[in-house]
């Protein structure tokens, strides 16, 4: 994808209280992310590789994407999926161990905004569109591990 004022390029890695196999099966379980990352508002499964998804931060606006599996590796525990809608391009979740008992999730994603209003305010609410994507970040990370930790407490 061509570099263009309309594309942003994200990088997050997130530290989890869980084994690698347990934090790759929680970010696979799509359909579960609402209940745990206040800002994803709606996934929507349309079959074993594709789906819709709703997202807002703290900007007063929604993005919708379509989402279609690219990878899933459970061996390799990488994700990716490729984004229609609102954004255009791609996203990627690759787990790895860290320490003895936890594990590290490095999000990657590149996009191209598809959506008018964002096109228009690309170039002069760049930083905003960055923070807006950092704190959703943030909540994801905190409500990931809260998730993880009440799952490993289960068992």
């Amino acid at each position: 994808m061509p570099r263009s004022r309309h594309t942003f390029r994200f990088r997050s890695t997130w530290t989890l209280p869980a084994p690698p196999e347990a934090a790759y099966a929680a970010l696979e379980a799509t359909e579960s992310y609402p209940a745990w990352w206040p800002q994803v508002r709606d996934v929507r499964l349309l079959g074993e590789a594709d789906g819709t998804a709703r997202f807002r931060s703290f900007l007063p606006y929604d993005l919708t994407v379509a989402a279609r599996a690219r990878r899933r590796d459970p061996a390799a525990r990488v994700l990716e999926i490729a984004l229609t809608g609102d954004l255009e391009g791609w996203a990627r979740w690759t787990v790895l161990p860290h320490g003895t008992t936890g594990s590290s999730a490095r999000f990657e994603q590149e996009v191209e905004v598809r959506n008018p209003l964002m096109r228009r305010w690309a170039l002069p609410a760049r930083p905003l569109f960055i923070a807006n994507h950092a704190w959703m970040m943030r909540a994801g990370r905190r409500g990931l591990r809260a998730h993880l930790e009440h799952r490993a407490d289960e068992i």
